[in-house]
C-alpha cells in the first residue's frame, strides 16, 4: 500500500534535493556509532566489546534475529565475523534493553554536542518536519526500517528528530540495498566499489570492520575487474576521482555509472517521505537543521582513519 499524501504538501521537492538533505541529515544519526555514551551504556548491559556493541545496538529493534538476518540486512559485512557476535549478544543483554540503552546513549551525546540548543525551537521545528516526513514512509519490503518504525516515539523534541532521522536513513539504507542486489553486487563487492571512490572508507577500516580478509577483498577486485568495473591500475585521472590505495584499482567509467545508476535508484525508492513533505518543507528542514547537524561534527573527529581524506579543492 502506498503511503497516503499530505495534501498540504504542496509540490514534491526535486530528487536531488532529498538526496541531499538525507546526507545532510545523517550526522544527527551515525554519530551514535561514535560517541562513548553507546559504549558506556552497553556495557553496562555486559556488552563490551566494539563490534557486538554495534551488531547489537542496530539489530536489536528486529528481536533476537540470528545472524542470518543480520548479515542479510547489514549487507556489507563478513557473515563469519556477523556470527561471532550474534546470536551471543541476546545471552547478554535483552534487545529492549539494548533498544532503551541506544535511546539513552542518544540523549546523553545529542545534549553534549548540542549544548544549549538541544533545548531551542531549531530542535522542536526539525524535530516535528522530520516526524512528518516519516508520516510518508511505509515497511514493504524495508525490514531495518520496518524494525524501527515499529518502536516507540520519544516524547523529548531531540530524541524524536534522532529517532526521525534514523527512520530516514534506514528507509533509505534498505532501498540502497535493493539498488546494489540488482545492480548484481555482492555485500563485499559493493564495499570495494565504496572504497575505490576515495571519498568512503579507507581499505584498511573496511575490511577491517566488515571482516573481509586480504585474500577475499582481493578476489571481489579481481572479479570486478573482470566486470570492467574496475581498472586494475589506479589510474582515475582521466574520471577526475580521488586516488584510490594502492593496489585496489580505481573506478573505470562503466563503475562510475554503475554507482550513479544505483544512487539514482536508491533516491526514486526512497521518495516518499519527501514527497509527503513537500519541496518547501524539505527545504525548511534543510535550514533548520543545518547549524544542529554542524553542532554533532565533533562526535567523529575519534574516527582517524576511517574515512579517506577528501581530496583537495581547487
Amino acid at each position: 500500500m502506498a503511503a497516503p499524501t499530505d495534501p498540504a504538501a504542496g509540490p514534491a521537492p526535486d530528487p536531488a534535493d532529498a538526496a541531499a538533505l538525507a546526507g545532510r541529515l545523517e550526522p544527527l544519526h551515525s554519530m551514535i556509532y561514535f560517541v562513548p555514551e553507546l559504549g558506556e551504556e552497553l556495557a553496562e548491559l555486559g556488552i563490551t566489546r566494539r563490534r557486538d556493541q554495534y551488531f547489537a545496538q542496530r539489530a536489536a529493534a528486529m528481536g533476537a534475529v540470528g545472524p542470518g538476518v543480520v548479515a542479510a540486512t547489514f549487507f556489507n559485512y563478513n557473515p563469519a565475523l556477523v556470527a561471532r557476535s550474534v546470536p551471543l549478544v541476546w545471552s547478554l543483554a535483552a534487545p529492549p534493553d539494548v533498544v532503551n540503552a541506544r535511546l539513552r546513549a542518544a540523549d546523553g551525546a545529542l545534549r553534549r554536542l548540542l549544548g544549549d540548543q538541544v533545548s531551542s525551537r531549531a530542535v522542536d521545528e526539525a524535530a516535528q518536519l522530520a516526524r512528518r516526513a516519516c508520516d510518508g514512509a511505509t515497511g514493504e519490503d524495508r525490514p531495518l526500517y520496518a524494525a524501527h518504525a515499529d518502536l516507540p516515539w520519544p516524547d523529548e523534541p531531540h530524541l524524536a528528530l534522532w529517532h526521525a532521522v534514523t527512520l530516514l536513513r534506514e528507509h533509505r539504507g534498505d532501498a540502497h540495498l535493493h539498488a546494489l542486489v540488482s545492480a548484481g553486487l555482492s555485500g563485499i563487492e559493493a564495499l570495494v566499489m565504496h572504497t575505490a571512490t576515495g571519498r568512503g572508507f579507507t581499505v584498511a577500516f573496511a575490511q577491517q570492520s566488515r571482516g573481509w580478509s586480504p585474500g577475499q577483498w582481493g578476489d571481489a577486485v579481481a572479479g570486478l575487474v573482470e566486470r570492467g568495473l574496475l581498472d586494475g591500475e589506479g589510474d582515475t585521472q582521466r574520471r577526475g576521482a580521488a586516488a584510490p590505495e594502492a593496489g585496489h584499482g580505481a573506478l573505470t567509467e562503466a563503475g562510475v555509472a554503475l554507482r550513479a545508476e544505483v544512487e539514482d535508484h536508491t533516491t526514486r525508492m526512497s521518495l516518499a517521505p519527501w514527497r509527503h513533505l513537500g519541496a518547501e518543507r524539505t527545504a525548511r528542514l534543510r535550514e533548520v537543521s543545518a547549524p544542529l547537524t554542524k553542532a554533532v561534527l565533533p562526535a567523529f573527529a575519534a574516527a582517524d582513519g576511517v574515512f579517506a581524506p577528501r581530496p583537495a579543492r581547487s
